[in-house]
């Protein structure tokens, strides 16, 4: 799993073809593609079109929740809920893919680690239209770093208000939505970018 600072998450409100392309062109590393509204077939369609896109830039793309989806597009990896599929039961069906897991606390940033996952997303961090989790704080940061050796990404509410107090406990990788994908894409992409140090 290659190095990477920002972890977009789409929107499927959104032309999610096109921000990916945006994406790719202003140098993301790594893509999930999180659809919570359309059925599997689109989802698999979107799935497919956007795995020549990533093949073709050599971008990392993950898929939420769906490992079928994932297996069936050959996508790099999974990522799962709490509630979704156990990370061993996942690894059986994907193999040496890549999978990632949400955690909203230490304990469980320490169990995905110890069940195997590749990497978590902690959150959220802040409070969050897109999820449905109260916010843990940016304290859990330093704890979280200084318990597990996996990559781990900094999720919920990050925007430029707060990314600097989130950088400040020492996380490295964000995922970053809303403040992210809206009419200034390209304009907040070149701004993460720089306080990230790249992408």
């Amino acid at each position: 799993m290659k190095d990477f600072h920002l972890y977009l998450i789409t929107d499927s409100k959104r032309d999610v073809i096109e921000d990916v392309k945006i994406a790719i062109e202003n140098g993301i590393k790594i893509i999930q593609l999180r659809d919570k509204v359309n059925n599997k077939e689109t989802i698999l369609e979107t799935a497919k079109q956007l795995r020549e896109l990533t093949k073709e830039s050599n971008t990392i793309l993950i898929i939420n929740n769906h490992i079928d989806i994932a297996k069936e597009v050959n996508a790099d990896g999974v990522h799962l809920g709490q509630d979704d599929t156990p990370i061993k039961e996942a690894r059986t069906i994907l193999n040496n893919k890549i999978i990632g897991i949400s955690c909203h606390s230490l304990d469980q940033a320490i169990k995905a680690e110890k069940d195997g996952a590749d990497y978590i997303g902690i959150g959220p961090i802040f409070k969050t239209q897109t999820k449905n989790y109260q916010e843990i704080g940016s304290n859990i940061i330093t704890n979280v770093k200084n318990s597990i050796k996996i990559p781990f990404i900094s999720i919920g509410g990050i925007d430029k208000d707060n990314i600097d107090e989130v950088l400040n406990t020492g996380a490295t990788r964000v995922a970053i939505i809303s403040a992210l994908l809206n009419k200034d894409f390209i304009n907040n992409l070149n701004y993460f970018k720089h306080k990230l140090g790249g992408m």
